[in-house]
This record gives structure tokens, C-alpha cells and sequence, in this order.
């Protein structure tokens, strides 16, 4: 059964297409193009070449609005993009204080929870705090970077590529990257491993 949000926007959706004000093929098209042709099907595509490619790899940390555009994965509100690299001395968690600063051609829609004042928050007080929340305990060694998105400048994280991964096709590798790693909330894991 839908959850109550879902009801209430099918019965929008239907108001405004029975009053004429909107054209169902248009909200077709739209939802289309925000599944299979922005999202994080992008980014992942992105991740998974930097972890096949040295060379895109370094174009993306030193350019990563060219680089990205090299993949023909460009629009509004991902024209001056900066990527950040987590290691194993670093964790990288992307935020946007202000409102919902998002790199939408390489993540899609953001979450709602990235929209959320809790998250927006205490993504800069207590960034362990939140990641815990997500699920991800990070040594005490570790250091946690916490990157503002901005109007000018949004940020997308380099996941740590899986361990045991190395005999993975680039498609492949794409399939295990998420939307929640290319933000910082999740670490990714080897398939049929835990993250």
C-alpha cells in the first residue's frame, strides 16, 4: 500500500493533469529522465571510471566539472563541481547549510533527508553523530571532512573503491556505488559484502 505522501502526491498529480494543468506524457518525461538519464547512475559511472582510469581520476580531483563533462554528464546545478577523495586516513561528508545545494546531473533528486534541517545541522556539529546514524562507525583516527555545498560550488565524494573488486568490469563497479556514498553517509562494500 502507498505511504501517506505517496497518496497525497498521486492525488495532485491527478488534479492538476484533470484541470489541464499539466500534461501526464510531460510528468512521464520528466520522471523518465530523472531515473535513467541524471541521477546517480551518472555519478556512479563517474566513480567507477576514476577507479578503472588514473588519468580521469586525476582530471576529475584537480578539474572535476571538466572531467565529469568529458561523460556528457553536465546541466543546472552541476556546473562547478569539485570531488573529493576518501582514504583510509579520511572520510568525506557533503552537506549544504544553506538550503539543498545538490549535484543533480550526477546524483539526481536529493533525498529528503539531505534537505532536512537535523541533517543540515548536525552534518557540521557532530558529522560522527550522523554518520553513526546512517549506519557507519568510523575509527577515531579517522578524519571526518565536512564539504558545504554552495550556489557556486557543489561537492561529490570519491568512495574508497571495495577490496576485492579488482577482476570487476567498470559497469560492474558501477552497479555497487551509490548515491549515499557519493554524499559520505556509507561506505561501499564488495558484492555480497556489508558496508
Amino acid at each position: 500500500m502507498p505511504s501517506d505522501p505517496a497518496l497525497r502526491v498521486k492525488a495532485l498529480e491527478s488534479l492538476l493533469v484533470e484541470k489541464g494543468l499539466v500534461d501526464p506524457a510531460a510528468l512521464d518525461a520528466i520522471i523518465d529522465a530523472y531515473e535513467h538519464k541524471i541521477g546517480p547512475r551518472n555519478g556512479a559511472k563517474v566513480v567507477a571510471r576514476a577507479w578503472t582510469d588514473e588519468a580521469f581520476k586525476q582530471r576529475l580531483l584537480q578539474d572535476a566539472s571538466a572531467a565529469i563533462g568529458e561523460m556528457g554528464f553536465l546541466g543546472r546545478q552541476g556546473e562547478h563541481m569539485v570531488v573529493v577523495e576518501n582514504t583510509e586516513q579520511v572520510h568525506n561528508l557533503v552537506v549544504c547549510t544553506l538550503c539543498s545545494c545538490y549535484p543533480w546531473p550526477v546524483l539526481g533528486l536529493p533525498p529528503v533527508w539531505y534537505k532536512s534541517d537535523a541533517y543540515r545541522s548536525r552534518a557540521v556539529i557532530d558529522p560522527r553523530g550522523v554518520l553513526r546514524e546512517f549506519g557507519l562507525e568510523l575509527d577515531a583516527a579517522v578524519e571526518v571532512r565536512v564539504w558545504d555545498s554552495t550556489a557556486e560550488i557543489r561537492y561529490l565524494v570519491l568512495p574508497q573503491r571495495p577490496a576485492g573488486t579488482e577482476h570487476l568490469s567498470a559497469d560492474e563497479l558501477a552497479d555497487l556505488v551509490t548515491r549515499d556514498a557519493m554524499i559520505g553517509v556509507q561506505r561501499l562494500a564488495a558484492p555480497g559484502g556489508r558496508s
